[in-house]
């Protein structure tokens, strides 16, 4: 998934009004942040895959410390306790430890069986992917939902607030086309370096929310 994920983020805000949305995009997509840098470091590795499923030419064929389920679990372990630690907050600490572990239940549903449960241990998915309009409904009923989520928990003080926010919408939304519509990139190396610019998306969750209000009393 891509928007997807975002979707569990935006909506998750809902759950946790005190904590930033940067924090949430940060959690919901940890592993898809760390996942390009350690295929830089040869910690795992996908081959392009024409064909592999209808929606992404990838073969995702070793990625345990990232997008196992074990390890998913163990990341959202480590962000929630990190969130106690800095903002002494047990319902934030849950929701962001949670949101890292959505991650893998979404990818189960998205992918091919390649989604190990732990390091060396079986592998599942229900392959949503293998259908183009299936994929497209979902996530883009999720991202619907949980943007409309964010939007009844706050409102912009200014006008930066309005526009920084539907700007990151509008992004995302395109972005999500071209990914669908585009070629297969030509390697692997530029694929993850351009992935590595998706932890641009953290400081402008943070922008969005310091311009932005809660609309009820946070939690």
């Amino acid at each position: 998934m891509f928007i997807g994920h975002f979707a569990v983020g935006f909506g998750a805000k809902k759950l946790a009004p005190r904590v930033s949305l940067g924090t949430l995009i940060l959690a919901v997509e940890f592993v898809d942040f760390l996942f390009p840098l350690f295929v830089l470091l040869s910690l795992e590795a996908l081959r392009v895959d024409p064909g592999n499923t209808k929606v992404v030419p990838f073969d995702f064929f070793r990625y345990p410390f990232t997008h196992s389920l074990a390890t998913g679990i163990g990341w959202g372990l480590l962000l929630g306790l990190a969130y106690f630690a800095l903002r002494r907050n047990g319902r934030g600490a849950t929701v962001v430890g949670l949101a890292v572990v959505s991650h893998w239940v979404l990818d189960w549903i998205t992918h091919r069986p390649d989604m190990p449960l732990w390091p060396g241990g079986p592998k599942v998915g229900l392959g949503l992917w293998n259908s183009v309009a299936g994929t497209v409904a979902v996530e883009g009923a999720m991202f619907v939902l949980g943007v409309a989520l964010y939007l009844t928990v706050t409102r912009a003080r200014d006008r930066i607030g309005t526009w920084a926010l539907w700007t990151l919408v509008g992004l995302l939304v395109l972005l999500y086309a071209m990914n669908i519509a585009s070629p297969p990139p030509t390697n692997v190396e530029n694929f993850a370096w351009v992935g590595l610019a998706a932890w641009l998306f953290v400081p402008w969750g943070y922008w969005i929310d310091r311009h932005r209000e809660v609309r009820s009393v946070a939690q």
